[in-house]
């Protein structure tokens, strides 16, 4: 098979964009791949890595702030256009990919035009901006929660999930004694992202202390640039301080309760491996889809919320204790979870790309 694939700006658009690459390379070891991306966003150097061959285009998402910005966008669209059916017709593929970020949209709408097979991937409850333009463009949708369908075309979209969660579901678990733990005492596990969260952290620091007594473990995972902050504060024994963790779903393997974001592919990640989450959307990223996100979850009484501005006094602490030593709801939030799965995500796209060709 020949592909070509476009996703940018995002881990959230990039890496289910790498699993549906490593599961066509499963399936069919001699296909051939030219990835389009942003020349100065993360997947520049991600792809590169991969040994995958990549090439960039010049995109900026417009300034809302500083319009005069905007005529450079402009221009910039109209010749990523032509970039982009240059490269399509030189690599002439069986089907072009688009995971979402403004960059799939000169690529998609390029290769429908040039009369190519196209696919596009949406991984959040209400479909992004690029996606809902792209879905006149293209053949086929998947989606990865079942709510995002009513927002796109009926006849062509179905539910793939995401396949990062098939992903998760590979990775061999680390043994809570290499990471310094008890083997027998549950493990709340706190995360907001690569980058971590200075607000979140800051409130973390000031309900330290209230820890100490806990009969569970908690390991937080701060972000590189919050890590020296956080560590000049007294920490529990039982707390344990990390900047990052390569492989999080390690760890999320032996968690009994996760605090975490909303990002799409840490929700596929829960969904996956079936773990009881307490989700703090950020409040910082476009149209508010984390939140959404997270709703999504919550309707069907698979994780809790607590919204960013209600992080106050011991709320988090009081909603850790009230589910950790519930056995019978972190049971009952497992099965939810399983309720809301999509198994063998990238499988699944996989053969509905090889019916599309046909």
């Amino acid at each position: 098979m020949r592909v070509v694939v476009s996703a940018g700006g995002t881990g959230g658009h990039i890496y289910p964009a790498l699993a549906i690459i490593d599961k066509i390379k499963e399936k069919e070891p001699n296909s051939e791949f030219l990835y389009i991306g942003t020349h100065n966003r993360m997947e520049k150097d991600i792809v590169p890595e991969r040994g995958i061959p990549f090439k960039s285009i010049e995109m900026y998402g417009f300034n809302k702030r500083h319009l005069l910005k905007n005529f450079k966008t402009v221009a910039c669209i109209f010749r990523s256009f032509k970039e982009c059916k240059k490269l399509i017709k030189e690599f002439d593929p069986d089907i072009v990919i688009g995971v979402g970020g403004y960059v799939t949209v000169p690529v998609i709408v390029s290769a429908k035009k040039l009369g190519y097979k196209t696919f596009i991937h949406e991984q959040n409850s209400i479909p992004g901006k690029s996606n809902r333009y792209l879905a006149k463009y293209c053949d086929l949708i998947g989606v990865s929660f079942a709510s995002s369908m009513k927002y796109l075309p009926k006849e062509k979209t179905f539910l793939s999930g995401n396949p990062c969660g098939e992903n998760a579901v590979n990775v061999h678990a680390v043994s809570k004694t290499e990471l310094g733990l008890s083997a027998n005492k549950k493990l709340v596990l706190m995360a907001m992202g690569s980058l971590g969260s200075a607000s979140v952290n800051r409130y973390l620091i000031s309900i330290m202390d209230k820890f100490k007594d806990k009969d569970y473990e908690v390991i937080i995972i701060t972000g590189k640039g919050n890590y020296d902050e956080f560590i000049k504060n007294k920490i529990p024994d039982n707390v344990k301080v990390l900047p990052f963790y390569e492989g999080l779903t390690k760890i999320m393997k032996r968690t009994d309760l996760f605090v975490s974001r909303a990002g799409a592919s840490t929700l596929s990640e829960i969904i996956a491996l079936d773990v009881p989450t307490i989700l703090i959307p950020s409040p910082f990223v476009a149209n508010n889809h984390q939140y959404i996100n997270a709703s999504d979850l919550i309707k069907n009484e698979a994780a809790i919320m607590i919204e960013e501005k209600d992080l106050k006094g011991d709320v988090l602490i009081e909603k850790i204790d009230e589910v950790i030593n519930d056995d019978i709801r972190l049971h009952k939030m497992k099965e939810n979870l399983k309720k809301l799965k999509v198994p063998d995500s990238a499988l699944l796209i996989y053969n509905k790309l090889k019916e599309i060709i046909k």
